[in-house]
């Protein structure tokens, strides 16, 4: 039974377990990774209009080719989650990276709607899979007491991958143009040769992968499985969909209604990702002192607060340095979730779970920006923002009736 086999089986490491080479190495390649990711869906975010000049394209079309992605990214999770479980983490890891690297370089060589829909739609396969993977390779390969920061400094990556994009696209596109663009998305290819060669399977996974078969019936095989995995899908939809809810529609919204044009800038997006990357770091320490619950805890009481406080501001000041807090909160809690997800599973079905819990959330939280502007046109700018307080309500009521703490627990 999985709930038998999540039971706390190990001893608390000591505060000084030592972290290994091959550790470093898995946080390299999975930050990379997780880097890439946030790279590609901005670059294409800022591309569109080229993209749909150049194809002639209709909103409708554009605005697919962001979906089409992200379904893939689902579908990938699950896909390659099993697949990690079953061969191995470092190998699926490659793959998952060759398979984004290769399709969005063929994006560049499109020659219409069709074709680079299919593109994205498989480049999505290796995002969506490699996030998962990536998480449980580092929570693996790491000390248990260290489990939570090593998580954040993975979720460091799709920031640093953002604040990338915001910096490179501006500066390349109007040189190298939107195909020009897309054959960046090769180099990745390269850090996947670095992560096939220089990492080893972690020693836990060698151990245990023969132990049984990796499935997804498993996430929801007895009660206890199933309390856990229905927590987890409300923890990572409620915090995609508040995600792009909050920095997607949210900074819009401003602009248009209020003309908050600094919501719409390139300086408001820095300091907001600034804040976010702030809030990632410090999730991971604060876990791995106090314990997953109440980290997670606290930042959600802080996200519902600082939605509500951040749509009654009109000062922009005010905007710039609150944007900031408000992203601490709001994307503060990626850090946590390979670490917690990670503990609450047992080694033969943890990257499915990562891949699959996670990624069912991003595909929820796709909806963010459409049905929180529905709320909004349809009744009020208020009644859209008490919606996104209350979801971390919600959130709060699924982890202190779903998820038990497990911090510093060795994985079994």
């Amino acid at each position: 039974m999985v709930s038998e086999q999540i039971a706390v089986t190990g001893e608390i490491e000591p505060p000084f377990a030592e972290v290994t080479s091959q550790a470093k190495k898995a946080l390299l390649g999975s930050a990379l990774g997780y880097a890439m990711d946030g790279f590609d869906l901005l670059i294409l975010g800022f591309m569109l209009k080229n993209i749909s000049a150049d194809l002639a394209l209709s909103p409708v079309q554009a605005a697919s080719l962001v979906t089409a992605t992200l379904i893939g990214a689902v579908i990938g999770g699950f896909i390659f989650g099993v697949l990690a479980d079953r061969i191995g983490r470092v190998r699926v890891l490659t793959w998952t990276i060759l398979l984004f690297a290769v399709f969005t370089g063929l994006c560049a060589v499109s020659q219409g709607y069709w074709d680079l829909l299919a593109y994205r739609t498989i480049a999505g396969l290796g995002l969506g899979g490699e996030f998962g993977i990536g998480m449980a390779l580092v929570a693996e390969a790491w000390p248990a007491t260290k489990r939570a920061r090593a998580s954040s400094y993975v979720g460091l990556g799709w920031q640093l991958g953002v604040l990338a994009a915001a910096i490179v696209t501006p500066a390349l596109l109007p040189i190298v143009g939107w195909r020009g663009m897309f054959l960046l998305g090769v180099f990745p290819a390269v850090a996947a040769y670095f992560i096939r060669h220089s990492l080893h399977e972690p020693q836990i996974f060698e151990l245990r992968k023969s132990e049984a078969s990796p499935s997804i019936g498993l996430l929801v095989c007895d009660v206890s499985a199933l309390k856990r995995s229905a927590g987890m899908v409300v923890l990572c939809s409620v915090q995609n969909f508040c995600y792009y809810g909050v920095m997607i529609w949210l900074p819009n919204y401003l602009a248009s209604r209020f003309g908050f044009a600094l919501t719409q800038s390139a300086i408001w997006t820095s300091v907001t990702i600034a804040g976010m990357a702030v809030g990632i770091f410090s999730f991971g320490h604060i876990a791995d002192r106090i314990g997953r619950r109440p980290t997670f805890l606290t930042y959600m009481i802080g996200a519902s607060i600082m939605v509500v406080v951040y749509s009654q501001l009109t000062d922009p000041i005010a905007l710039l340095i609150n944007g900031a807090i408000m992203g601490f909160f709001v994307n503060g809690m990626i850090g946590g979730y390979g670490a917690l997800i990670s503990e609450l599973y047992p080694t033969h079905v943890r990257a499915t779970a990562q891949n699959v819990l996670f990624n069912i959330g991003r595909g929820v939280g796709g909806f963010g920006p459409l049905v929180v502007g529905a709320l909004a046109s349809a009744y009020s700018f208020e009644t859209a923002i008490a919606f996104l307080a209350a979801l971390y309500l919600v959130d709060i009521a699924a982890l202190l009736a779903l998820i038990p703490e497990r911090r510093g627990a060795e994985l079994n």
